[in-house]
Formats: structure tokens, C-alpha cells, sequence
């Protein structure tokens, strides 16, 4: 059962996919592998619908993310954007990192909610220009070297954005 991610849901291996396409193929893997469905059969068959409901789970949480989808893609080509030798990022990049940072503590320390929902709106702009980048990088040009770099910048925004959800919830509260 070592299918690949979008093989399993009968999707091209592209950034930009069909979400609906993959929603609805989960629901038919779930609905199809759901234990109920296995009371009486043997117990070969009920791990083996198991296995395929636990990689069905695995396979569209990565997928419907953008950041691990890019990644997932990615590492489908050998190219592993997260790891020990691949961390290096631009350095404006890495400033930025911090300049939202320090005004996500400014508007924490201030319970300023305003200052926080504006710095989650800019950068779910910045998120989405790097969603654009990915598909043009990984669909178009198959420029996998460069995807590595955008992929990894999203996934410090999905990290910071986190952490911007975290402290939307502590000022609420």
C-alpha cells in the first residue's frame, strides 16, 4: 500500500489541485474503509481497511494544506525543503520574520487585537502571493530548487500565523 498521496485520490501531482476533488475522493475512502463496514469480516481484511483509512487521514491533511502539500510534492522529486543541510533562507525574508514577531509581542503586551488582526491580514497576503509562486514554480516551470525556498517560507508563515491565532485567542480571553 505505498500508493502515493494523489494517486490514492485520483489527482494529478500538481500544487495547484482541485480541493473539491480531494474533499469528496476522502469522503468515498472514508465512507469505504469505515470500520462499520468491516464488523464481521476477517481480520486480514479489517487491518487492511484500517491501513487505508489511516493513510486516507494522512494523506488529505497533507495534502489540503498548501505548505506540506508544496513539501510533500517536493520530496516526490528528492528534493527535501526541511531538513538538516536545507535550511537557508534570504536574509530579507529572515528580517521580515522578525519584524512581524516583534510587533505580534508589541500588539500582545498592548492586548491591541486591531495591531494583531492586521499583521494575520498581511500576512495572509504574503501567504497567498507564496501559493501563486508555488504553482508557478511547480506546476509551470518545474523549477523544484526555487519551489524548496518558497515552500519553506510558507511554512514559517503557517508557524507564524499559529502563533498569531494563539495570541488572538490569549487577548480574547
Amino acid at each position: 500500500m505505498t500508493q502515493n498521496y494523489f494517486e490514492l485520490f485520483g489527482l494529478t501531482p500538481v500544487f495547484n489541485i482541485d480541493l473539491s476533488k480531494l474533499e469528496t475522493n476522502f469522503r468515498k475512502i472514508q465512507s469505504e474503509s469505515h470500520p462499520d463496514r468491516f464488523v464481521i469480516a476477517e481480520s486480514a481484511e479489517k487491518l487492511k481497511s484500517m491501513q487505508l483509512a489511516t493513510l486516507a487521514n494522512e494523506a488529505y491533511q497533507t495534502l489540503k494544506q498548501p505548505a506540506l502539500r508544496a513539501k510533500y510534492l517536493l520530496e516526490l522529486q528528492g528534493i527535501f525543503p526541511i531538513s538538516e543541510t536545507n535550511t537557508a533562507m534570504p536574509s530579507d525574508f529572515l528580517m521580515q520574520q522578525l519584524e512581524w514577531r516583534e510587533t505580534l509581542e508589541d500588539a500582545k503586551a498592548a492586548k491591541d487585537i486591531n495591531a494583531v488582526d492586521s499583521l494575520l491580514s498581511e500576512i495572509r497576503i504574503e501567504a497567498n502571493e507564496l501559493k501563486t509562486e508555488l504553482t508557478r514554480l511547480i506546476d509551470n516551470n518545474h523549477d523544484h530548487v526555487a519551489a524548496a525556498t518558497a515552500a519553506r517560507k510558507l511554512m514559517f508563515l503557517d508557524k507564524v500565523t499559529a502563533d498569531i491565532n494563539s495570541v488572538i485567542e490569549q487577548i480574547e480571553n
